[in-house]
């Protein structure tokens, strides 16, 4: 029995391979022997052996790891919070104040890394670690927020009201009941925003100071010469993480969410 190929089914095809051709070009010329990207000499790890033997590379690693590490943690309690007070409690503003809450998804980070520069230069404060910190903020509480909000939309209320009826605090009813059938949205954010702060590179490049170089830095230092085949096995390990994590986020949410079901 034949298929019927579709316009839409074309179409979508001839666009992730527009999309994913690119990079499995980037993972074959990894491998390459050559210096040179534009002629095969045949199959070499002597790539992935020097990238794992560059001392600047692990060094903006750790940067990129602490930035993300520290932005991720606030942000996740942060985002936690907002996301449980504009869904259980009405205030003056609230809709505004949603609104304002979830602009970093729409706003280009071209805009939010001027405005942050400019606030920074404004008020003399200098560049430092911390700036860089505060600005990978903006955008991961943001998006943990969004993951959070939609794991409480599908929670039963009741669950939380009925431990309130027996005796709990709201405290230990956020804390021991709430915040546990959370727990699945609030790591799946966490990954996410975690591999937006490791990948940002506008936000980076505005706001960090002396001594502090990102890994996104350091690899768009080294290829405005040029792309050299290290940087392509970088790029290869970089895209595999990023895929891993991704994967395990999106794992974490389908488990919790048809845990849920079975429950329901």
């Amino acid at each position: 029995m034949s298929s019927k190929v579709t316009w839409p089914s074309l179409f979508t095809a001839v666009m992730y391979g527009f999309m994913y051709f690119p990079i499995i070009v980037l993972a074959v010329y990894s491998f390459n022997g050559s210096r040179y990207s534009t002629h095969w000499e045949g199959f070499s790890l002597e790539w992935y052996r020097a990238l794992f033997q560059d001392q600047r590379i692990f060094a903006a690693l750790m940067d990129s790891l602490t930035i993300a590490l520290v932005a991720v943690a606030i942000s996740a309690i942060l985002g936690t919070l907002m996301a449980i007070g504009l869904a259980k409690y009405r205030f003056w503003g609230k809709g505004v104040y949603r609104g304002i809450s979830y602009l970093p998804l729409i706003v280009p980070d071209i805009a939010i890394a001027v405005a942050t520069l400019v606030f920074l230069t404004s008020m003399a404060i200098p560049l430092s670690l911390w700036t860089v910190i505060s600005a990978h903020m903006v955008f991961c509480l943001a998006y943990i927020a969004v993951v959070v909000s939609s794991r409480l939309q599908n929670l039963d209320p009741n669950l939380e009201e009925a431990a309130l009826d027996l005796g709990a605090t709201p405290f230990q009813a956020m804390t021991q009941v709430l915040i546990p059938q959370l727990a699945p949205g609030i790591f799946a954010g966490c990954l996410l925003a975690f591999v937006l702060s490791m990948d940002d590179l506008l936000i980076s490049s505005f706001t960090a100071g002396g001594g502090v170089n990102p890994l996104p830095l350091e690899i768009f230092s080294r290829v405005r010469t040029g792309v050299k085949p290290d940087i392509n096995a970088l790029s290869v390990v970089l895209i595999m993480g990023s895929a891993l994590l991704s994967g395990l986020a999106e794992y974490v949410r389908y488990r919790s969410e048809r845990r849920q079901r079975q429950q329901a």
